[in-house]
């Protein structure tokens, strides 16, 4: 008899892809299924911060000179617990580190894969009730399997991930994730506490109406970077009606709401940042592969954001990514000012 199911969890999504490719040995599956895990967790911790003594500051600095918060230590913790106790995972690298961590076991060490994540990005939003998230990207390792991973795994172009995703802990959470077969949502489900396919086979829509730039930066912005907001003011958009400018100050928050709606956001350098704030290897990389396996396009204003060959674990760059249209529009725009 045959069952009809209307609604795949993430495992058993997971699980349906890999009879597709025979030969597919499940490490990447058994990866996502740990991330999904760790994201369930931080969940449970987002939901309650305002009972629990996990707000406010943690007391010291990342490596970014950033204050970490009480909230991206305990999700760092997750996410690095959770990989580490699978045998899909040869090595990580987190925002909040230094350099990477190698693990080292026998189980660990015969993975192909490397993983890098931002634990929970958009943290100074935490204590106002406002969405955060959670960025990773996969990598293949480049040293061969049995030996331990080296700094060159994790310094390798976006253009060779594997596979790459956030999660967003909102009003509700949700897990999208990228590999180059396309981009799928997963929404959690509370009474069973399980990732539930909502939004399959993502695409982004080519034109949008939304343009999302934090604004307080403007007269530290570049001029050509001015003139594309101020057309953004003027114009309207090509589908009709004006552009609207949406800044949560979360990226995740952001991106997911212009990846499904149609929208750029921007994060430009600016006269005191001349090498932009975000980071290639956990924010910018992971986003442009999303964003471009669903039809999007991904800068740093001036190339390809998967084609820059990193040179630091921390590694920082402007971003312009989001709909096709609207990013040959700036490409277009860029080359006219220059």
């Amino acid at each position: 008899m045959a069952i009809s199911r209307k609604v795949y969890t993430l495992d058993e999504f997971t699980i349906q892809q890999l009879r597709n490719f025979p030969h597919a040995t499940g490490e990447l599956s058994g990866l996502l299924r740990d991330i999904g895990l760790a994201a369930k967790r931080v969940n449970v911790e987002v939901n309650k911060a305002g009972l629990a003594d996990i707000l406010g500051e943690a007391g010291m600095m990342n490596v970014q000179g950033e204050e970490v918060k009480k909230l991206d230590l305990f999700a760092n913790n997750q996410f690095t617990g959770a990989l580490q106790h699978g045998i899909s995972c040869a090595g990580i690298a987190s925002e909040e580190w230094d350099d990477f961590i190698a693990f080292e076991d026998e189980a660990s060490r015969q993975s192909k894969y490397i993983c890098l994540f931002d634990p929970l990005d958009g943290s100074s939003n935490i204590d106002v009730n406002v969405s955060v998230g959670t960025i990773f990207s996969v990598y293949r390792r480049l040293t061969a399997k049995g030996a331990v991973v080296e700094p060159d795994d994790f310094l390798q172009p976006g253009i060779r991930q594997v596979a790459a995703g956030y999660i967003v802990y909102g009003s509700s959470t949700i897990l999208v994730y990228a590999t180059r077969r396309g981009v799928n949502g997963f929404t959690l489900d509370p009474s069973i506490g399980e990732f539930c396919l909502s939004h399959p086979d993502i695409k982004c829509p080519a034109q949008g109406k939304i343009y999302s730039v934090n604004h307080g930066n403007f007269y530290r912005f570049e001029e050509r970077v001015q003139n594309f907001i101020k057309k953004y003011q003027c114009n309207t958009a090509q589908e009709g009606g004006p552009y609207t400018q949406r800044y949560i100050g979360s990226m995740v928050s952001d991106i997911h709401r212009n990846l499904l709606k149609g929208g750029i956001f921007m994060y430009p350098a600016t006269t005191d940042m001349p090498q932009g704030k975000l980071r290639l290897q956990y924010e910018c990389n992971p986003f442009a592969f999303i964003v471009e396996v669903a039809g999007g396009l991904a800068t740093n204003g001036y190339k390809r954001i998967l084609d820059i060959a990193p040179a630091s674990l921390h590694q920082r760059s402007p971003l312009f990514i989001g709909s096709s249209n609207m990013m040959e529009e700036w490409e277009i725009g860029r080359q006219i000012q220059q």
